[in-house]
C-alpha cells in the first residue's frame, strides 16, 4: 500500500463505523495560548473535553498536521540524527464524544491493524495501566492477542491527562516488535529489549486514551459524567511498518523529497534500511566524485526532507517568518535547512524548489499546500537568498571577534558574541562552534545557553500576548451572545466581573475591571479587526470600556469604573461608541476590495498575510515579492474606488465551511473557522469568509486611497489605507500644503511638480560648481604640500594633516599622482569630527608599497577601516585625536617599504 492508500482506508474503515470525518485543523492553534503549533489530534477537540464546547456529532476521525517544535514535546534537535524523529508530521486519530468506549476502541483497532492492514498478530503488544482491569480483558477477551502479550504498566507509561488538573485517564497503547537486529541499543551493557525499555526494536503505533476522570486540584480523581475515547497513531511511523521500511524517511512519505534532493545536489542518500542502523545509517554517495561520504553527512537529506515539509504546511497555513513565537521557530527551521543544504554542497538558495514535490505527496490529503504553493515558493526563497547572504557577512564578523580574541591573547570566544551572532545576524551557533574549533579556540556555550534561554521567556511572551489569565473563566463562562449587527445598545446583567485576574462580586470607582454579559453589542478583536470602545453604565455605576476581547466564545469587556461601584448581578446598559465602529465597518470592507483588487493587479499569490482594521486606517499585509510600482498602486485605488461608487450591497450569509468553498469564498490566515462560517459578499465583485463588522453598501466607505506601502520583511509587503473621513482629513492636509508651497514660489499648483524640479536641478548644478572650485583650489595647493614633500630613497613623500574634505583630499592625491613621477601621499583630516584619511602612490612604486595598505592599517588606529587599490585608497574612523598616530604609522610603514 502507498502512503495515500494507507491514509484513505484509515478514514474510510472509521467513516464505515459512523464516524464524521473532520478536516485537519490549522497548525495555529485556535484559542489555545498554551501551545504554539497544534501538537496533536486532540488540540481542535480540547473545548469538548473541558465540557466548554460541543460538535454536532458523537464520532469522529481525522488526519491532523501536527508540529512538535517547541515547549515539552519539541523534536527539532533530534531530527536527522534519527530514522523516526520529524518537526511535522500526521495524526491518524478517532473520537468518541460520550458514544462508545473502551470495547469498540480496542476492537476496531485491532481490526484495522491485523484484519485491513495484515500486521502480524504475533508480533503486536498491548500495554494496559494496572488498574485498567476492564481494558485487560477486552484485549484478552475480544481480540485473538496473545494472551502474554497484554502487559500492564504504571501511571508513566500507560495514564494520559491534558495538564494538573481536569480531564484524564487510563490509556492502552499497541506496539510492535520489529524484529531482533532492529535495537538501536545493542551496543549498552545489560540493555535488554522489551516493550517500553527505550529502543527501536519494539515501537508503540497507536495509543488509545479512555478519559473518564477528572483530576482535582487536590490530586484526587472524580468520574466524569461523559466518557470519551482519544486515539493517536503517527501516520510516518504506521506506513514504514506496513511498508516494511526500518527508517521513516524510506517509505514513501518522504522518498520523493529525498530523489528530488538528490537530482539536485548530485550526491545519492544510500537509505537506513538495514537494520544495522550504526553501521549504515544515511550513507550519501557522491554522484560527481564516485565515493561514499562519511555516514554523518546522510544527515542533511532527512533535516532537509523533514523540515521542507514544516515549512511547507506552517508557510501555507499563514505563520509568517519573524524574530518571534511561531515566526521565530520557522525562521530558525528553515535557516537549519539551509545550513544542512551548505553541506551538501547547495550555495544559493534551493529549498523552494522542494515545495512543488511535497505538494506532490501531500496535497491530496492537504490540498491548502497545491493552492497556496506559488506563494509558500516565494516566500521562501526570500528566506533563504536572506540566509545565505547573513552567512556571509556572519563569517566577516567572526573574523573581527576571532582577531579580537587572539590580540587579547585568549582563546574563548564568549557566550554574548556567539549570541550577537546568532540573535543579530541569524548566524548558527553551531557554525561559530566549528569554526572556532578549527582556529583551535573554544565557545562559551554555557553562557549563549543563558542568553538564549532569556530570549526564548521573551518570544514567550510575546506569543502569550494579552497580559491577562484567560484560565480563570475556563469552564466558567458561557460563549456570548454578539448582536452588534443589529444593535449598538442593550441592557444587561453582568455574569462576571474580574479584577486582576481573579474573578470578584464588587468592583469600585477606579477600579480596571473585565465585565462579562451574556450578550453584547460590543465587537470583540478577532481577525485582525481591533475591539469596539464604549459605555457599561446604570444609574450607580460609568466604566469606559477601552478594549473587547474574545477567549473560547466569551466576549470580555476590559474597562476603567470612572465613578460608582458595580456588583454581579447588576443590570447595566452597553453602549458602543457608533462613530468610532461605522469607520472600523468602513475599514474593514475596504480591506475586502483592497484584498481583490490586489490579487487582480499584482497576481493571484498576493494573499493576505495579516491585517489591522481600526477607525483611523487599515493595514494589509500582504505576500509579494518586490515593491508595488506607482501605476500598480493607482490601479489597485481605481478599482477599489469604482466598485465603492457602483454602491454594491455587501451583505453577510452563513454557511457549512463546504458550501463557502464552492461559492468561491477566499479563506484569510488569521481565521479560525468553525463547521459553519459566516461569508461577507461584495455583490459580483468578492466574496470572503469574515466576522468581522462592515457596511451596508460599498458606497458607504466614501472614498479610499493607499498612503503607504512598504516591505516589512523577506516576500511580504504592507499598505495602508484610509477611508471616509480620515481620507478627507488627509486630502485637506496635503492640499493646503501645496497651495501655501506653490503661493510662496508665485505659481499655480499644475506648476509645482515642474518648477520643484527647475530648483533642484539648479540647486544640484550650483552643488557641482561648489565642488569643482573646491578641487580646483586643493589642486592648485599642490605646489604648496611639495614645497613641504621629503625624499626618501628617491621618492618624494608628503604625510601631512589638513583640514581639507574629503574630496578635496581625494583631488590633492590624484593631481599628485599625475605631477609627481615616483612618490606616495598620505593625508589625514579630523575636519567635521570624524577622521578622514586618503593614501595615494605612483604606480612606479605599487610594487613595494600599496596605498590600500596604508589606509587599512592607519584607519585601525582611529577605531575605523577602509580600503582600496594599490595606487589610491581612503578610509575613515571615529577617534580624531589618534591622527597624530597615524601620522607616524604611515611614515614608518612607507620607510620601511622605500628603504
Amino acid at each position: 500500500m502507498t502512503a495515500s492508500e494507507i491514509r484513505k482506508s484509515f478514514l474510510d474503515f472509521f467513516a464505515g463505523k459512523e464516524h464524521t470525518i473532520v478536516a485537519s485543523a490549522s497548525i495555529i492553534p485556535d484559542n489555545d495560548a498554551t501551545l504554539l503549533f497544534t501538537n496533536a489530534g486532540m488540540n481542535q477537540f480540547k473545548d469538548v473535553f473541558l465540557n466548554t464546547g460541543t460538535r454536532p456529532y458523537k464520532r469522529a476521525a481525522d488526519t491532523q498536521k501536527c508540529m512538535r517544535v517547541s515547549g515539552k514535546h519539541n523534536d527539532l534537535d533530534d531530527v536527522g540524527k534519527d530514522t523516526y524523529h520529524h518537526t511535522l508530521f500526521e495524526m491518524l486519530g478517532n473520537w468518541s464524544f460520550g458514544d462508545y468506549y473502551k470495547k469498540e476502541a480496542i476492537t476496531w483497532a485491532w481490526e484495522l491493524l491485523t484484519g485491513i492492514w495484515k500486521l502480524p498478530k504475533d508480533k503486536l503488544y498491548a500495554t494496559v495501566h494496572h488498574t485498567d482491569k476492564e481494558a485487560a480483558a477486552i484485549w484478552a477477551e475480544s481480540t485473538d492477542m496473545e494472551k502474554s502479550h497484554i502487559m500492564e504498566f504504571g501511571d508513566k507509561d500507560n495514564f494520559w491527562e491534558m495538564g494538573e488538573t481536569g480531564p484524564c485517564g487510563p490509556c492502552s497503547e499497541i506496539h510492535i516488535d520489529r524484529g531482533e537486529g532492529t535495537c538501536d541499543k545493542q551496543s549498552i551493557p545489560g540493555h535488554i529489549c522489551a516493550v517500553n525499555a527505550g529502543c527501536s526494536r519494539y515501537i508503540e503505533l497507536w495509543n488509545l486514551v479512555f478519559i473518564q476522570y477528572n483530576r482535582e486540584s487536590d490530586k484526587s480523581l472524580n468520574p466524569l459524567p461523559a466518557k470519551h475515547v482519544d486515539t493517536g497513531m503517527g501516520f510516518e511511523r504506521i506506513v514504514a511498518v506496513i511498508q516494511g521500511k526500518y527508517s521513516n524517511y524510506d517509505s514513501d512519505v518522504f522518498s520523493p523529497i529525498i530523489a528530488k534532493i538528490e537530482s539536485m545536489s548530485g550526491k545519492k542518500y544510500s537509505g537506513s534500511s538495514s537494520n544495522n542502523e550504526s553501521a549504515t545509517e544515511g550513507r550519501v554517495l557522491s554522484v560527481a566524485e564516485g565515493r561514499v561520504l562519511s555516514a554523518a553527512e546522510g544527515m542533511p537529506f532527512r533535516v532537509i526532507a523533514d523540515h521542507i515539509r514544516s515549512l511547507t504546511f506552517a508557510l501555507a497555513d499563514g505563520v509568517m517568518p519573524s524574530n518571534e513565537g511561531r515566526g521565530y521557530v520557522i525562521r530558525k527551521i528553515l535557516r537549519r535547512a539551509a545550513r544542512y543544504g551548505k553541506i551538501l554542497g547547495f550555495d544559493a538558495p534551493f529549498l523552494h524548489e522542494l515545495v512543488e514535490t511535497v505538494g506532490g505527496v501531500m496535497g491530496g490529503a492537504f490540498p491548502e499546500v497545491l493552492e497556496r504553493a506559488k506563494m509558500v515558493k516565494g516566500l521562501i526563497y526570500s528566506e533563504e537568498d536572506s540566509f545565505f547572504r547573513t552567512l556571509n557577512k556572519g563569517m566577516d564578523k567572526l573574523q573581527s571577534i576571532i582577531a579580537k580574541v587572539r590580540k587579547s591573547g585568549g582563546d574563548l570566544i564568549s557566550g554574548e558574541d556567539v549570541f550577537l551572532l546568532y540573535d543579530s545576524l541569524g548566524f548558527p551557533a553551531d557554525f561559530t562552534q566549528q569554526v572556532a574549533i578549527d582556529e583551535n579556540l573554544r565557545t562559551d556555550m554555557d553562557r549563549f545557553r543563558e542568553l538564549m534561554e532569556k530570549q526564548k521567556e521573551r518570544a514567550r511572551a510575546s506569543w502569550k500576548g494579552f497580559a491577562f489569565d484567560f484560565k480563570v473563566i475556563a469552564g466558567v463562562a458561557e460563549p456570548t451572545e454578539y448582536i452588534g449587527e443589529t444593535a449598538v445598545e442593550t441592557d444587561e446583567a453582568v455574569q462576571f466581573i474580574i479584577k486582576e485576574s481573579k474573578l470578584i462580586d464588587k468592583a469600585g470607582e477606579g477600579d480596571d475591571v473585565v465585565v462579562i454579559t451574556a450578550k453584547t453589542p460590543f465587537y470583540g478583536e478577532k481577525g485582525g479587526q481591533v475591539g469596539d470602545t464604549g459605555i457599561i453604565e446604570n444609574s450607580n455605576c460609568r466604566i469606559f470600556i477601552h478594549d473587547t476581547r474574545i477567549y473560547d466564545d466569551t466576549y470580555l469587556h476590559f474597562g476603567h469604573i470612572e465613578k460608582g461601584s458595580l456588583a454581579k448581578g447588576d443590570t447595566v446598559t452597553l453602549s458602543v461608541d457608533t462613530a468610532r465602529k461605522q469607520a472600523i465597518a468602513r475599514n474593514h470592507t475596504a480591506t475586502h476590495l483592497l484584498h481583490r483588487a490586489l490579487r487582480e493587479v499584482a497576481g493571484e499569490h498576493a494573499a493576505q498575510a495579516g491585517s489591522l482594521v481600526s477607525p483611523e486606517r487599515l493595514r494589509f499585509d500582504f505576500t509579494h515579492h518586490q515593491a508595488l510600482s506607482k501605476e500598480e498602486i493607482e490601479r489597485i485605488e481605481n478599482k477599489v474606488n469604482e466598485t465603492v461608487l457602483r454602491n454594491l450591497p455587501v451583505t453577510a450569509v452563513c454557511m457549512t465551511q463546504d458550501e463557502a468553498k464552492r461559492a468561491g469564498a477566499v479563506a484569510i490566515f488569521e481565521e479560525k473557522y468553525g463547521d459553519i462560517v459566516r461569508m461577507i459578499e461584495v455583490q459580483s465583485y468578492s466574496k470572503e469568509l469574515c466576522g468581522g463588522t462592515h457596511v451596508r453598501a460599498t458606497g458607504d466607505i466614501g472614498l479610499v486611497k493607499i498612503v503607504s506601502e512598504a516591505s516589512i520583511s523577506a516576500g511580504t509587503r504592507r499598505i495602508e489605507a484610509v477611508t471616509g473621513l480620515n481620507a478627507l482629513a488627509d486630502y485637506r492636509k496635503y492640499f493646503y500644503s501645496i497651495k501655501e508651497i506653490a503661493g510662496s514660489l508665485k505659481i499655480d499648483d499644475d506648476s509645482l511638480a515642474e518648477r520643484v524640479a527647475q530648483l533642484t536641478a539648479a540647486i544640484k548644478e550650483k552643488d557641482k560648481e561648489i565642488e569643482e572650485l573646491k578641487k580646483s583650489n586643493a589642486a592648485s595647493g599642490i605646489g604648496g604640500l611639495l614645497a613641504h614633500a621629503r625624499e626618501i630613497s628617491g621618492a618624494k613623500v608628503i604625510i601631512e594633516q589638513t583640514d581639507m574634505e574629503t574630496d578635496a583630499m581625494v583631488a590633492m592625491a590624484d593631481r599628485f599622482r599625475s605631477d609627481v613621477p615616483e612618490g606616495v601621499i598620505f593625508l589625514v583630516s579630523g575636519a567635521g569630527g570624524k577622521a578622514v584619511l586618503v593614501a595615494g602612490v605612483t604606480k612606479s612604486l605599487t610594487g613595494k608599497i600599496k596605498a590600500g595598505d596604508i589606509a587599512r592599517e592607519t584607519a585601525k588606529i582611529l577605531g575605523g577601516g577602509g580600503g582600496g587599490r594599490p595606487d589610491f585608497a581612503q578610509a575613515g574612523g571615529k577617534d580624531i585625536s589618534k591622527i597624530p598616530d597615524t601620522l607616524k604609522k604611515a611614515e614608518e610603514m612607507i620607510r620601511s617599504a622605500l628603504g
